[in-house]
């Protein structure tokens, strides 16, 4: 009898300290991220003059738009990396960790196989592409755009492989450390833009090789860093590939491969819908807007970081109780982040003409909207946060499909009537739809109480 009480107090024990170890670990990636990010964004803040000051408005819209397109392509790691980030969290959860290293050599070897068949697709298509008329540009740019749309897809491909090491580092719950490399990729763009104001005439290829040369050999020095050292257990191997892992990372990572396409659909189209119902101009306003609100998503970000992973190994090991006291607490920060938005909005024009002056003029409906889809966007971050963590996708992955159909015919059709904002209003609309219906999921996953759809 006593030997059996001391094992029930031991695993108790043991639940409460893996508890403890989670929770800390995220408050400490947190704090770290703070500082980081706030690095990052101060970056990202001057990079929008900078940037915009050394093109023109209208090409930095082309900019913009061209970026998003190529972002489509993302897709194509059909759920890898959202694959790996569960799979290899749970491998290690429970102390697996030839198969946490069997996860990291798979998707490394899939993703580079995959997107080089990509770039040779994309290669020998381009230049068939009539860029000037998909990007409502000027017929004399065209052979420009056709360059820098190469330019910007084959460092985008790399980028792909590439970042796995932050994926890894990210299903480790060391969100951190992957921020940290990225920080310095942001600074070292902005330094070489900085030299190129003074030293050339604006240019979107130059503009291109620096956005895209940067962070790629960023990523490659934090990839040899960390494989030689803490994450040397984990380091790619060719041998290690297995065909076994790559069927168990698809059966979750097409789900979220089809979530992803969905999402790209829904939230990169906006610039393209943007600039063929009204004009690149618009683009440029539209993003001025998003940068300016996206302060509070970026450090709401960083909040929620460390959580994903953290949920998988909680849901691994059916800790509830810890589940459920830290979705309480996001919940209230969520609230905390709303209100921010609402004081951003009230003193966005001061912010913008100090920040932007008089190159672009923001109207105070489009800030409203963007303020709106903004906050949507924050409680549905919550809540997807544990649905992904603990892998319970169908859900999202079905409305997610439906209102990415629906949203793109209804965008452009209020966006010829009221511009800009008639383009953001069906996506606000279908965020607060999302909002009702994954809280309902959330709360069934933490009282155990999910069955048919909402427990797949």
């Amino acid at each position: 009898m006593q030997r059996y009480l001391n094992n029930i107090l031991s695993l108790v024990s043991a639940k409460i300290n893996r508890s403890n170890e989670r929770s800390t670990n995220a408050i400490k990636n947190i704090i770290a991220s703070f500082g980081i990010k706030g690095v990052s964004i101060v970056v990202s803040l001057l990079l929008v003059p900078m940037t915009i000051h050394y093109v023109n408005p209208a090409q930095y819209g082309i900019w913009l738009t061209l970026s998003s397109i190529v972002a489509w392509f993302s897709f194509f790691d059909i759920g890898f990396g959202n694959g790996l980030r569960n799979r290899f969290a749970e491998a290690k959860a429970s102390g697996d960790y030839i198969k946490a290293k069997a996860y990291v050599s798979t998707t490394y070897i899939c993703l580079a196989v995959i997107f080089s068949i990509v770039w040779l697709f994309f290669f020998s298509v381009n230049f068939f592409i009539n860029w000037s008329k998909i990007l409502n540009a000027p017929v004399q740019m065209a052979k420009e755009l056709s360059m820098t749309a190469l330019i910007v897809f084959s460092f985008f491909c790399m980028q792909i492989v590439l970042k796995t090491i932050n994926t890894v580092l990210i299903a480790d719950q060391k969100p951190a450390k992957s921020a940290f490399f990225d920080m310095l990729g942001q600074i070292l763009v902005l330094m070489v833009i900085f030299i190129l104001t003074k030293t050339t005439h604006g240019s979107l290829l130059y503009l291109a090789l620096t956005l895209g040369c940067c962070p790629i050999l960023i990523m490659v020095i934090s990839s040899f860093w960390f494989y030689r050292r803490n994450y040397n257990p984990y380091k790619p191997s060719i041998r290690l590939f297995d065909k076994s892992i790559v069927k168990d990372i698809l059966n979750l990572g097409s789900k979220f491969f089809l979530i992803q396409i969905a999402a790209i659909a829904f939230y990169q189209t906006t610039n393209i819908i943007i600039s063929n119902v009204t004009n690149p101009e618009d683009v440029t306003i539209y993003n001025i807007a998003y940068k300016y609100f996206g302060i509070g998503t970026m450090i709401f970000g960083i909040i929620l970081t460390p959580f994903w992973s953290a949920y998988t190994d909680a849901f691994a090991n059916e800790d509830y109780s810890w589940m459920r006291n830290t979705y309480k607490k996001l919940l209230y920060i969520t609230f905390g982040f709303s209100i921010l938005m609402i004081v951003l909005l009230l003193v966005s024009s001061f912010v913008y003409n100090f920040w932007i002056g008089k190159a672009v003029t923001v109207p105070f409906i489009v800030s409203l909207i963007v303020a709106l889809y903004v906050i949507t966007n924050l409680y549905n971050g919550l809540n997807s946060n544990i649905i992904n963590g603990t892998g319970k996708i169908k859900l999202q992955l079905i409305l997610s499909n439906i209102t990415m159909l629906i949203n793109i015919p209804l965008a452009i059709l209020l966006g010829k009537h009221f511009g800009v904002v008639g383009i953001i209003m069906p996506p606000v609309f279908f965020n607060i739809i999302g909002i009702i219906i994954y809280t309902i999921q959330v709360n069934k996953l933490l009282n155990k109480s999910a069955i048919g759809v909402w427990n797949k």
